[in-house]
């Protein structure tokens, strides 16, 4: 098969395993940088053109889109599948798990478990959007922030006001939500691979650190999740429409809670954790469906 990577960066360790994980399997894979794409809109003939060239015959494609290009990236995603082309991140699931708000709306909506969490309009009563969580501590996020940036834990309602009014000043938008005490600074990123969970790893934040982004300096481990915690990761991917996804989940004393589900997770950190060969698994997802 042609297999297509959407990245912006050949040398990245989650796009270089699959590159890796493609070529043992015999098919012929190459790095596209979807900014470097021309989309040609025409009746019936869709195109992409790309360093000089039209791209054609491409079975599959593997989009690997950062948070910061996430609008062109779409265009280029949705463009391909319009050319006929499978991709492991449909355009329009990849478009919904980068709107918190909305991701977090279609989840509650499939009855899955979750944080409270508040989203106001720039409102006033801040002490009422306090009280709606439960009372300090809680965290408050910003709703464009990614790998734990644009995150904070407010402990007291003095400091939970001040900065939900700092960034309401900034007209930042901003999502608060209780603050799960029991999770003790960890949480699980499940991969989930056409609907089933092939790797997990509970991840650790560093001391004094409450948030586990192996970015933010935590640690990970592997981890076998029960069966209401693997159940809750392959519904939250398949509310969001996601063949390929890292679902990040608390463990708490009401069961599961969902976080986040991610539409491009790094492989590095699971792979590494696990001893799992994830990009395999993906290469073999895409053999199956095209």
């Amino acid at each position: 098969m042609n297999i297509k990577i959407l990245s912006r960066n050949k040398n990245l360790y989650s796009t270089k395993r699959l590159v890796e994980a493609a070529q043992k399997r015999k098919h012929t894979v190459e790095v596209v940088d979807p900014l470097k794409c021309d989309i040609v809109i025409e009746r019936r003939k869709p195109h992409i053109y790309y360093k000089g060239d039209y791209i054609r015959d491409v079975d599959a494609i593997i989009p690997r889109i950062g948070s910061s290009v996430t609008f062109y990236g779409t265009a280029v995603v949705r463009q391909f599948e319009m050319m006929g082309t499978f991709s492991t991140t449909g355009s329009e699931a990849l478009v919904r798990s980068r709107d918190k708000l909305r991701s977090l709306q279609m989840l509650s909506k499939s009855k899955i478990g979750l944080p409270k969490t508040v989203f106001t309009n720039y409102s006033r009563d801040v002490e009422g959007v306090i009280e709606q969580v439960g009372g300090t501590p809680l965290v408050i996020k910003l709703l464009e922030g990614t790998q734990g940036l644009g995150v904070v834990l407010a402990e007291t309602k003095n400091a939970a006001k001040s900065v939900i009014e700092a960034f309401n000043g900034l007209q930042a938008r901003v999502i608060v939500q209780e603050f799960i005490k029991e999770a003790k600074g960890a949480d699980i990123r499940a991969f989930v691979v056409d609907g089933h969970v092939v790797g997990a790893m509970k991840r650790q934040g560093k001391e004094g650190e409450f948030r586990s982004n192996l970015h933010r300096g935590g640690s990970a481990e592997i981890i076998e999740l029960s069966d209401e915690e693997e159940v809750a990761a392959v519904r939250a991917a398949k509310a969001l429409g996601l063949g390929v996804a890292g679902v990040d989940l608390l463990q708490s004393d009401r069961g599961p809670l969902i976080l986040e589900v991610n539409s491009s997770p790094g492989l590095e950190g699971i792979e590494k954790a696990t001893g799992k060969d994830i990009a395999r698994t993906i290469i073999r997802y895409i053999e199956k469906n095209v």
